[in-house]
């Protein structure tokens, strides 16, 4: 066993114990390098499960609420999924093991590109990227099966409801202040959501428009 197989096994038995229990979703994580995602200075803690900088003053999120995310939102293998928030790219490149397609928005340009060569160096063929204002969704595109928002709404994200098929489920983490609440939403048969609340997360906010960078 190589070092990235002994480090992911590590990692992989470690979300389990902590309640990531779905094999699908583990599979597609052990399957993904995070070390391809992180900052050179930060390689020695590519499989640790935390939180780590990334440019813009954005994250790469913790492999645990990676995990717990993708398991909430119970990607098919036929569903076409609405990521917003691409940052480093790792989180939409688990959802590429488990969707058919995977549509995901950025605000920084310099971000997308960034995560764009990295699917392309894995060879990740199934995920479309956007420039542009997360919070507007992707309406173009829409309706989708599911979507999955990774910085944290101030309210309750009605405009990214609006594009989620009949019966299909929206995860985001809702809340002005540095913790947030991650909810999940699921279209009931009235077109009424219902919401359940999972766990307290923090997030960086998602933040209106598509950001101008020098």
């Amino acid at each position: 066993m190589n070092l990235h197989d002994d480090r992911a096994g590590r990692l992989i038995l470690h979300l389990r114990q902590q309640g990531v229990t779905d094999p699908r979703v583990l599979a597609a994580m052990e399957a993904i390098d995070r070390a391809v995602f992180v900052h050179e200075r930060f390689l020695d803690q590519a499989w640790e499960d935390q939180a780590l900088p990334i440019d813009c003053a954005q994250t790469i999120s913790q492999p645990f609420i990676v995990g717990l995310m993708t398991q909430a939102l119970e990607v098919g293998p036929r569903h076409r999924v609405l990521e917003i928030g691409t940052g480093s790219g790792y989180q939409c490149a688990v959802l590429s093991r488990l969707a058919r397609y995977v549509y995901s928005v950025e605000r920084y340009r310099s971000l997308l590109t960034e995560a764009e060569d990295r699917l392309k160096l894995l060879q990740i063929d199934n995920v479309i990227t956007r420039h542009g204002d997360g919070g507007l969704g992707w309406p173009e595109q829409a309706p989708f099966d599911r979507i999955m928002v990774t910085a944290a709404a101030p309210h309750e994200p009605t405009e990214l409801l609006k594009q989620l098929k009949p019966g299909g489920i929206l995860v985001c983490p809702v809340g002005r202040t540095s913790v947030q609440m991650l909810n999940r939403y699921v279209g009931q048969p009235d077109g009424s959501f219902s919401r359940e609340s999972l766990t307290e997360v923090r997030f960086v906010p998602l933040v209106e428009g598509a950001a101008k960078e020098a």
